[in-house]
């Protein structure tokens, strides 16, 4: 059994390591490319690897590098936000330093990210709503990766 926990692990590993060092212009590049490493797998597997890391694609193709966000952008996030987690399939909620949601829900609605349908936040709490599992997982993958944010023990994992 641990091994078809591990599989999807390793294979999402193997998939940031290309995308880490070079873009790919199409899911079937990327299967391609996965199957000259000794990875067999389906395109709609590799649809749903790319959503949980956090992929994007721009004009050039699939790449984990920021298609949006400059170094400043950056140390913003990861100054004030804190953790962040899924809350069922189209709430994803961020934890931030006592004072800064408002600051960071803001950010987040000028970033025009397409997952982000709409932001609301109290003091230290951000609620952002997306349009399905998939906008969301490519959210939190998006913010872990952006904002070296974390996902809490007791929440639940995207």
């Amino acid at each position: 059994m641990s091994d078809r926990r591990t599989a999807p692990a390793r294979r999402r590993a193997v998939i940031a390591d290309i995308l880490e060092n070079r873009e790919v212009a199409s899911q079937a590049e990327l299967v391609r490319l996965l199957g000259d490493r000794g990875i067999a797998v389906t395109q709609s597997c590799i649809s749903r690897d790319l959503a949980r890391l956090g992929a994007m694609k721009g004009a050039d193709g699939y790449s984990l590098r920021s298609l949006n966000l400059s170094e400043e952008d950056r140390r913003t996030l990861s100054s004030y936000a804190r953790a962040v987690h899924a809350a069922g399939p189209n709430l994803t909620v961020v934890r931030t330093a006592t004072g800064a949601a408002q600051r960071i829900a803001l950010f987040l609605d000028r970033m025009g990210w397409k997952e982000v349908l709409a932001t609301l936040s109290g003091d230290d709490t951000i609620f952002i709503a997306t349009r399905n599992r998939s906008e969301q997982r490519a959210l939190v993958g998006r913010l872990r990766r952006e904002a070296g944010l974390t996902t809490p023990q007791s929440g639940i994992n995207a």
